[in-house]
């Protein structure tokens, strides 16, 4: 007897081990902030606007409003998990170019934003972004598009269900934690350990708003798989784009002409309507024709 109740405190005392190196592993290989800020929107010759902004638990943030000479659609967008806003000029640019209004934020922890970065904490912070956004008199608020890169690609699902978005777009993103999890540790039951879930192949089903996907096929650090995945468990209407390139290059490839993909996905969700739950069974992706890159869509060509 006392040896099978010492066999049992060792198996709870390994079990506690392994949930507090898991925490720890968790955060320290999910979120990699970066507090100063290398740039700023008007170094690339884009007028902005200094945003502050308090979360609905208190911790304030920080972001930039870039606006558009045309009145009405705005894009909101979510970076990835390392650096700040002042490494995402690029991407700002482009939308900038399409005559796109755009609001990017620094998740808690980040760059000038306060707190400490939590799934949950990312969400309400998204929250407080889309809230600032639709209330801006120039803004249209049933033209709101969530766009993320990454971790932000699930930030952006999550704030399509909490909040009215007229399309989603997820670039470069993975299905969940536990998934890329399970791949990285397969020697362990990542399910059961993981806290910061970021669960979006779960969520996309239930979204009816026009969305779109992009992946690039080289991708180093998410697969490519996940972004197919994500695509396949998506409501109607949807769209796939495959790049060349890897993570953090392949929109910035001409060949991949990145920026006619995200206008032409403008173009065509132009007066969508909000999202909603989703009442019928995605269909089976149809691939298009023409150029590079290749595409697959079910949203209409």
């Amino acid at each position: 007897m006392p040896g099978i109740m010492k066999l049992l405190a060792g198996i709870v005392v390994a079990a506690v081990c392994l949930r507090c190196f898991f925490l720890v592993f968790e955060r320290a290989n999910l979120y990699f902030p970066t507090r100063t800020l290398e740039a700023a929107p008007d170094e690339i010759g884009l007028a902005y606007q200094d945003v502050f902004l308090t979360a609905s638990d208190g911790v304030k943030l920080h972001g930039w409003f870039i606006p558009s000479a045309a009145r009405g659609r705005a894009v909101l967008f979510f970076h990835g998990n390392a650096g700040n806003i002042s490494h995402r000029l690029q991407t700002i640019a482009i939308l900038h170019r399409l005559g796109l209004a755009a609001l990017m934020i620094d998740y808690r922890g980040y760059g000038r934003s306060g707190g400490r970065p939590s799934e949950e904490g990312l969400y309400r912070d998204a929250e407080a972004a889309y809230d600032w956004l639709r209330a801006r008199p120039e803004i249209d608020p049933s033209s709101i598009v969530a766009f993320g890169r990454s971790l932000g690609g699930a930030v952006a699902v999550e704030l399509a269900r909490r909040r009215t978005v007229s399309a989603l777009i997820v670039e470069s993103a993975f299905s969940s934690t536990a998934d890329i999890g399970r791949e990285v540790l397969p020697f362990l039951p990542v399910r059961l350990l993981v806290t910061q879930r970021f669960d979006s192949i779960a969520k996309v089903g239930s979204l009816a708003v026009p969305k779109l996907f992009i992946h690039a096929r080289q991708d180093e650090i998410i697969p490519f798989s996940h972004g197919e995945r994500l695509f396949r468990a998506a409501a109607e209407p949807k769209r796939f784009v495959a790049l060349r390139g890897g993570h953090n290059d392949a929109f910035l490839l001409p060949e991949n002409a990145y920026p006619g993909i995200l206008a032409r996905f403008f173009g065509e969700v132009s007066g969508a309507g909000p999202s909603k739950p989703a009442t019928e069974s995605p269909a089976a992706p149809v691939r298009e024709g023409g150029g590079a890159p290749a595409a697959r869509s079910t949203h209409g060509s």
